[in-house]
């Protein structure tokens, strides 16, 4: 089902699968992406007892018109308090708290920062392509992580979109490369300069998240953008579980049955009775 969340930035536009009484899952996906990314892993997670809901970040597809112009007072830019504020209240208005969350690649960044400041709205935490180093995140990234730290916002986010659209760097899958690059039509521009500066200056919530208790997985593919030996070094430092899926930076597309089926393992530890 289709809906719209008032949020901070405006209206975000989201996806709801399952009973809105069962235990709440929110998926966030990252930048350029949207909810339509978690398509194929909600009809396994709606059938197995959870209320799905999927939203596009500010600035991001159908949700293109919201952005820091809409904030009182108004922002100039996209930063991380907005986005966080986003997550907040979808977690606030939109499913029952605390939730499941699931987060993909910078919006995992995102929602680091949200468990930081609101804990007790999370039920557990799923970091999915997270990138694994704070700071510069994309020094890691093979290939052209060597360039990153010189590049500004307007020729980084360039750069991505590009990467994305070619399949060169970031692969898409072949069925899904038409509607990617359509929804390329609506994706603010600045918001993906904006993110891409954010990106090579990430927080480090290593310590804080070491000591959460509830419970933690790092997905990632195989071949992801950053080493796998980061992804692990990350989730060692988080004390995370961490699943390894066939495929590059996308598991919810290329292993979703396999990485829903951990997930519903996951929270069946997490809905246990104290």
């Amino acid at each position: 089902m289709s809906r719209t969340i008032k949020v901070p930035s405006g209206s975000l536009a989201a996806l709801t699968m399952g009973n809105p009484d069962n235990p709440a899952i929110v998926m966030v996906p990252g930048a350029t992406g949207s909810k339509e990314d978690f398509l194929l892993m909600m009809p396994d997670l709606a059938d197995a007892g959870y209320f799905v809901l999927s939203y596009d970040l500010a600035g991001q597809y159908e949700s293109a018109a919201a952005g820091p112009e809409n904030l009182m007072p108004p922002r100039k830019h996209y930063d991380y308090q907005l986005f966080v504020d986003d997550l907040v209240a979808v977690l606030e208005t939109a499913a029952a708290s605390p939730a499941h969350v699931v987060a993909y690649s910078f919006a995992a960044i995102i929602a680091q920062l949200a468990y930081a400041q609101r804990p007790e709205l999370f039920r557990s935490l799923t970091l999915q392509s997270c990138p694994p180093e704070p700071g510069q995140s994309f020094r890691g990234v093979s290939r052209i992580g060597r360039f990153s730290s010189w590049v500004n916002g307007r020729i980084g986010a360039a750069l991505l979109i590009w990467s994305i659209r070619s399949g060169r760097f970031v692969h898409v899958p072949k069925g899904r490369r038409r509607f990617v690059n359509f929804r390329f039509r609506f994706t603010r521009r600045q918001s993906v300069r904006d993110i891409y500066t954010l990106m090579q200056d990430a927080p480090d919530l290593r310590e804080t998240l070491a000591e959460a208790s509830l419970p933690k997985f790092v997905a990632v593919g195989e071949h992801d953008l950053w080493p796998l030996r980061l992804h692990r070094l990350f989730a060692q430092a988080i004390r995370a579980r961490i699943g390894v899926y066939r495929g590059g930076h996308s598991p919810c597309e290329t292993s979703p049955h396999q990485f829903s089926r951990d997930l519903i393992a996951l929270y069946a530890k997490a809905d246990e009775p104290a």
